[in-house]
């Protein structure tokens, strides 16, 4: 079984997020600042390196003043 943070649905939630951010025209280090995180930490999110727990998917899109539930119906559909 392939590892999860490898798999196509992953890579394309990474995908969904950066997506996001540009359209909230933040830089990474926009956000990061937002989260309290350094830009490396969101950079090794964005690139798949570090992976993102259900808690901290919720604090980036509050970040990004997103909702999760749209998020999540975006990524199903």
């Amino acid at each position: 079984m392939q590892k999860t943070l490898y798999s196509r649905q992953y890579q394309h939630m990474l995908r969904l997020l950066r997506e996001k951010r540009v359209l909230a025209a933040l830089s990474q280090a926009d956000l990061a600042e937002r989260l309290e995180w350094t830009q490396a930490e969101v950079s090794k999110c964005e690139t798949g390196v570090r992976r993102l727990d259900v808690i901290e998917l919720k604090l980036w899109l509050e970040a990004l003043d997103s909702d999760m539930v749209a998020f999540v119906q975006e990524l199903i559909a």
